[in-house]
């Protein structure tokens, strides 16, 4: 092994250890790095993590109220109206069903949950009456924190969905703009910007990220993570392709473990201060689950995704007690719930 590596990623992650942030080139360099290297990488990836996010973790869920025959034609999604796929059609689910499942992740540990629409932002009176009973039951039922993912939002509808109680809103950018014609033609990556705008002007805390392996380059990658710096977005979920047959995508190759670790490093050093959490795809870890967390991850989404089952809760939370990980706003009646779930599955 070359000792001018190590001389180097060690420099790089000094001066992030100093507050200093590190060159795109210099990000290209580090996911460019050859598997022998990922040990070391990961090593001050995880440096780099307890320094700015300690040892708390955040975890948040996901509710897909409303599935099937979206207007948008994302490439990698079974929901789209454009592609035949197996993914379930129905329309919204009721309130009493989603302050159900919030309550449910809100034992799991969640701190925040949220509410997944397919389509465009706020389109009609009917869409935007259902989603503030949806807002309102939720306050009532459950002290978690509300967020919401319903597509590209205009100004206005952003500062409607504050007033209605909304606390955080999800809009992923998916990809580098030079790769996003590739992946959706329905709506623009300038409106994906924009929505990040128009959600941060309203009040609303930004959560926006992206799907990596969806054919993209290395150096796409670093594009996506330095527009998400540029952004000043503070909390960035990364998810990983699983291809859906039927999409444009459906045979696209799935991600390699290390491939996922080094990207989720590399995104830790170009991002040392946000909440990086990792969503779909996390099965193509298999085993190497918990090593998300040495690659830099201080989050992660708990329960099922979209139109596809996730990994056991249980499970999850027997990894975050193994790991000596706490859940960030856990209150002590939560931790005896998850403590009694751990050791009835144990």
């Amino acid at each position: 092994m070359d000792n001018a590596i190590y001389v180097r990623l060690n420099h790089i992650i000094d001066q992030i250890l100093a507050q200093n942030e590190i060159t795109s080139a210099e990000g290209r360099w580090l996911i460019g790095l050859d598997a022998d290297y990922i040990p070391w990488l990961m090593a001050g990836a995880d440096r780099i993590r307890k320094t700015f996010r300690g040892q708390e973790i955040e975890v948040c869920a996901i509710s897909n109220v409303r599935s099937g025959n979206c207007s948008e034609d994302c490439s990698f999604c079974a929901q789209s109206g454009h592609h035949k796929t197996a993914a379930p059609v129905y329309n919204y689910i009721s309130t009493d069903e989603l302050s159900r499942q919030a309550k449910q992740a809100r034992e799991w540990g969640a701190s925040d949950f949220g509410i997944v629409s397919k389509g465009w932002g706020i389109r009609s009176t009917k869409e935007a009456g259902q989603l503030k009973a949806y807002l309102g039951d939720l306050n009532e039922a459950s002290d978690i924190g509300r967020c919401a993912s319903l597509g590209v939002l205009s100004k206005d509808s952003a500062t409607s969905l504050k007033e209605m109680g909304l606390e955080n809103y999800h809009h992923n950018l998916e990809c580098a703009e030079s790769f996003f014609d590739q992946v959706c033609t329905t709506h623009s990556y300038q409106d994906n910007i924009d929505t990040i705008q128009h959600a941060s002007d309203a009040g609303l805390r930004v959560c926006a990220g992206g799907i990596l392996g969806m054919g993209e380059s290395l150096d796409q990658r670093i594009e996506l993570a330095d527009t998400l710096r540029k952004l000043n977005v503070k909390s960035v979920p990364l998810n990983f392709l699983n291809p859906q047959e039927g999409t444009p995508m459906g045979t696209q190759q799935t991600m390699t473990a290390m491939e996922i670790l080094q990207t989720i490093a590399v995104f830790r050093y170009m991002l040392p201060q946000a909440e990086i959490r990792i969503a779909g795809g996390r099965q193509f870890l298999g085993e190497m689950q918990s090593m998300i967390f040495f690659a830099g991850a201080s989050g992660v989404m708990i329960g099922d995704y979209l139109t596809t089952k996730g990994r056991s809760v249980n499970d999850d939370l027997k990894m975050f007690a193994d790991l000596n990980l706490s859940i960030r706003g856990e209150t002590q009646q939560r931790r005896e719930v998850n403590t009694t779930v751990k050791i009835a599955t144990g």
